[in-house]
């Protein structure tokens, strides 16, 4: 199926400058925004207690407030809606080793003459475990990352695997630096769609790149910005049906998932525009901006096939008992 019919290559890398500095513009505002900012941190990596309540109206976040904070060590925890307008979320830093009573008993005294309501969930998380949890995240994303420059550069070649990697670092800065522009708590959840977004935007990137790969045998034009406007024209269709696709459904999740997955739901949602968007006009452009050779690359593939053709002429040799 395709969506458009293209008679002559869309000339994609005539305005790669532009799309390079509109990337490179929107990377570093997201740099600054967590640097300066900083990240939402949920209680999977600060480490803390949380308690979901609901009520069967709506919840009186005033009179929970002030009943909690009659207790020293919830005097500073933090209430906020949950999505609709009768339930609640009370954070607090402290954990249930440090508080040294059951949470949820505790919780259902202070909260008393505050309406109907019931404990829907307690998630408790030491400050030690949410550090190791931190770090063992930032290390998955690194190795993960690490892997794919390896897998791409075996499959391909070097500067191929050095283009998606910085196409890959692109994507997830901008989805970060989207995660605290709208202060999304930065959980396990997020950290899963973060990783979900370099699959994503890999696989992609990949299916880009191997058209080009095929151009560059095929599409007699010596010039490497030609071959990539024909080849990234051909694939124009089955980028953009397949980002449309999995663009609503995650749109769907963000929408009625429900207030538990926004987190993962939005920071996918933003790493599905921005990979699609990344692997056409900034791992492309940074392929041509390497100094890819076109005419080393055919001649590499020729001797190639030469010494393939020998290899099976030696072996239909031997196999003919002639060698």
């Amino acid at each position: 199926m395709e969506l458009f019919r293209m008679k002559k290559p869309i000339p994609l890398m005539s305005q790669s400058k532009r799309f390079g500095a509109l990337s490179l513009t929107v990377v570093l505002i997201s740099l600054i925004l967590i640097f300066t900012k900083g990240f939402n941190y949920g209680i999977d990596f600060a480490g803390g207690t949380l308690v979901q309540v609901k009520y069967e109206n709506k919840a009186p976040i005033e009179k929970v407030r002030k009943a909690i904070s009659v207790d020293k060590n919830y005097e500073s925890a933090s209430v906020t809606y949950f999505g609709n307008p009768d339930e609640l979320i009370i954070r607090t830093k402290m954990s249930s080793k440090a508080l040294g009573e059951d949470i949820s008993d505790k919780m259902t005294q202070l909260l008393k003459g505050t309406g109907n309501f019931k404990i829907r969930r307690v998630d408790m998380v030491g400050a030690k475990v949410g550090s190791e949890l931190r770090e063992k995240g930032l290390m998955s994303m690194f190795l993960a990352i690490l892997g794919i420059l390896i897998y791409v550069s075996f499959r391909f070649e070097w500067r191929f695997a050095v283009a998606s990697v910085m196409a890959l670092v692109h994507d997830v800065t901008i989805a970060m630096g989207a995660v605290v522009l709208f202060g999304i708590e930065v959980n396990l959840d997020t950290l899963a769609a973060l990783l979900t977004i370099l699959g994503y935007s890999l696989n992609d990137t990949i299916i880009v790149f191997d058209r080009i790969r095929e151009g560059i045998r095929t599409i007699k034009k010596p010039e490497l910005a030609s071959i990539i406007d024909e080849s990234v024209t051909q694939t124009l269709s089955r980028t953009t049906l397949t980002s449309l696709t999995t663009f609503f459904v995650v749109l769907t999740l963000f929408l009625f998932g429900g207030e538990i997955i926004r987190g993962f739901s939005f920071t996918l949602l933003v790493g599905v525009v921005v990979g699609t968007y990344s692997s056409i006009f900034v791992a492309s452009p940074i392929l041509m901006w390497l100094g890819f050779d076109v005419s080393g690359f055919r001649e590499k593939e020729a001797e190639k096939i030469k010494r393939e053709k020998e290899k099976e002429k030696m072996r239909s040799m031997y196999e003919q008992g002639t060698l």
